[in-house]
């Protein structure tokens, strides 16, 4: 069982696995459960780069990576940074572990080339769309929706929806209100409304 768990694949494998996450979660920060997922494909990676021997150049190529990406998430319509941080951590990943030569991947070259283009690519679209639709200005003016009536869909506490000019949005009431009561947005933050509730129907 040991064997399996300092095999180089396995380890590569995790390895990559654990980077996919940690950026996915830095870019989509949310419930927790990516830094979880992250941390437990990391740790059983550290422990096998721990045991193994690995090129100490590969580990300095895949963590200079981190320079472009974060500079990719300052500037997202710059892709060429993107670009330089995923290569960066495919090239750092498949030779991190040792091979017969220094030159040589410690993993499975056929697994290397699998894993990393599809990893790659993937993670290519998914980020340029996020960082995209991050720099895209907001179709609606925002600061109209301040005063604006809607109608509770679900019951408001700390979360609830509301319909709103049309559309479907988060929010969130100091009061409970009921489901079915229309409400008075007062504050917003970020996508998240705070609303109160109006006694009254409002006039159309």
């Amino acid at each position: 069982m040991i064997d399996f768990w300092l095999n180089p694949n396995v380890a590569y494998l995790f390895l990559v696995a654990g980077l996919f996450l940690a950026l996915f979660a830095i870019i989509t920060p949310g419930t927790g459960l990516l830094e979880i997922s992250a941390l437990f494909a990391l740790f059983l990676a550290g422990w096998g780069i721990y045991n193994l021997p690995i090129n100490t150049w590969a580990f300095f190529i895949m963590a200079a990576g981190v320079v472009p990406f974060i500079l990719a998430i300052k500037k997202p319509k710059t892709n060429i940074f993107l670009g330089i941080a995923i290569l960066a951590f495919i090239l750092g990943s498949v030779f991190l572990f040792r091979g017969d030569s220094w030159w040589k991947p410690g993993v499975n070259p056929i697994l290397a080339l699998v894993t990393s283009f599809g990893v790659g690519v993937f993670f290519w679209i998914i980020a340029t769309k996020i960082f995209q639709a991050e720099s895209e200005e907001p179709v609606h003016d925002l600061g109209k929706l301040i005063g604006a009536i809607g109608e509770a869909k679900t019951d408001i506490g700390e979360e609830g929806t509301i319909q709103l000019l049309g559309e479907l949005w988060t929010a969130h009431s100091e009061k409970p209100i009921p489901k079915g009561s229309f409400v008075r947005v007062i504050h917003r933050e970020g996508l998240i409304l705070d609303v109160e509730m109006v006694e009254e129907k409002p006039e159309k």
